[in-house]
């Protein structure tokens, strides 16, 4: 398990065509990797992930995938994902296949994959329509009890890619603080990249965390920072003013454009972003 900038990490690891899940709830998103797919121009990707908001917004705008499979999307707290909408809706920059999802079908779907099973099984998809739009919303009867139930099939992504608050030196990884799909993607994953504000000699006790253990993960990259601007809890918050104002420069394509150009192509790496972004609040 290698320790790796994360520009070689991606290089080496993010293929074009490749499924990829970029896990995080409300924290620990991993913006920076994010960023580094977008730079490196990948395409043909499939993205995954349980509530995609802005960093899939830009990898969509950007060009970079060609599939989305999610559970619910948008700007938390402010509205639509503008670049997602045009994409679906007006085939900019390119068309999008959507494979929606609920949050409890993506959860079965993930926990399939992470128990190296063919499909999820859940109590869900029950007086909506999702199903009829959903091809790959089916159904299995119990052959025990005759109960008919909702059936997703397993997600396995090629590559997981998580942000974490530390990595031991033998490349075990904690996550403090709220936990989503996390770990399920990780397990689920044919390789699995983390970015990770601190390594340290051993990793602390904590409440409310899990390890993922050296041996599954591929490599490692130190990207202080690279959640933002969601946050990482214990390190720094969460940039509600950011959220907002994403909502106005992605509205147009023009503006968005202009801003991708300036903070993520004209950037060298993460920190080099960060840096932009306080340049311009100066």
């Amino acid at each position: 398990m290698p320790f790796l900038p994360l520009k070689d990490a991606i290089h080496a690891h993010v293929p074009d065509g490749a499924s990829v899940a970029l896990e995080g709830f409300t924290h620990l998103i991993p913006f920076a990797a994010g960023h580094e797919i977008i730079r490196q121009g990948k395409r043909d990707l499939h993205l995954i992930r349980l509530t995609p908001d802005l960093v899939y917004d830009q990898m969509i705008g950007m060009g970079c995938a060609r599939r989305l499979t999610f559970s619910w999307g948008g700007n938390p707290g402010v509205g639509s994902l503008h670049r997602l909408r045009d994409a679906v809706e007006h085939a900019w920059p390119r068309p999008l296949e959507l494979d929606e999802h609920s949050h409890a079908g993506m959860a079965a779907a993930y926990c399939a994959g992470a128990s190296n099973l063919p499909f999820g099984t859940l109590r869900g998809y029950i007086d909506n329509d999702l199903s009829q739009v959903n091809p790959r919303i089916r159904g299995v009867t119990c052959p025990f009890t005759g109960e008919r139930l909702a059936a997703v099939p397993a997600i396995n992504p090629d590559v997981t890619i998580l942000h974490a608050q530390r990595a031991d030196r033998d490349g075990n990884i904690a996550i403090d603080g709220i936990i989503g799909a996390q770990r399920e993607a990780a397990l689920a994953a044919r390789t699995l990249l983390v970015t990770v504000e601190e390594i340290v000699d051993r990793l602390p006790p904590a409440m409310n965390a899990i390890v993922l253990p050296h041996w599954i993960v591929t490599a490692v990259a130190h990207c202080p920072g690279g959640a933002y601007p969601s946050y990482a809890h214990g390190h720094y918050a969460r940039d509600n003013a950011f959220y907002r104002q994403w909502d106005e420069i992605a509205r147009s394509r023009e503006g968005f454009a202009r801003w991708m150009q300036q903070h993520v192509l004209g950037t060298a790496d993460h920190g080099a972003f960060l840096a932009s972004l306080q340049d311009k609040a100066a």
